[in-house]
């Protein structure tokens, strides 16, 4: 059987609309392997099966959404992000030496003059030859409370 294709994927995910509750029970038990608690509405089976088909298909949480998720059941107080998150696609930009450097975000790590690094820091480093924190030399970190206090007198 062939590799689903993302069409696929996307008319599955349509047909479970049209499905009743009892169709969505069936298919809720092949796709988990257990049956799904009675409590559970239409609608929500329905969601939860999507989600699973294009988990499957796309891939599900990253590591870190996994860690957030998992302190949120257990009660555990999520502490809003202190840095910009950084996505594929986006660039910085930095002046350095008389140069000015471009670094793109990839989903394996940072290109810089079409080689890829695991992190900003070792870009930094590269640049600049020395030991740097990669976010505070791309001017990405936040300033610690006792600097803003300060910067704010």
């Amino acid at each position: 059987m062939s590799k689903p294709t993302e069409a696929d994927i996307r008319a599955e995910v349509e047909k479970l609309r049209t499905l009743g509750k009892d169709d969505l029970r069936v298919r809720w038990s092949r796709l988990f392997g257990k049956i799904p608690p009675p409590a559970l509405t239409k609608d929500l089976l329905g969601r939860m099966i999507a989600w699973r088909i294009q988990e499957k298909f796309y891939g599900g949480h990253d590591k870190a959404t996994l860690k957030l998720l998992d302190g949120l059941a257990r009660g555990k107080v999520a502490k809003p992000a202190t840095e910009p998150q950084l996505r594929p696609g986006t660039v910085l930009m930095r002046e350095h030496g008389g140069m000015r450097h471009t670094v793109t975000v990839t989903p394996d790590g940072f290109v810089w003059q079409d080689r890829t690094y695991p992190s900003l820091s070792a870009v930094a480093r590269t640049i600049t030859g020395t030991s740097w924190n990669g976010r505070r030399f791309f001017g990405l970190r936040m300033k610690r409370k006792a600097d803003r206090a300060e910067a704010g007198r």
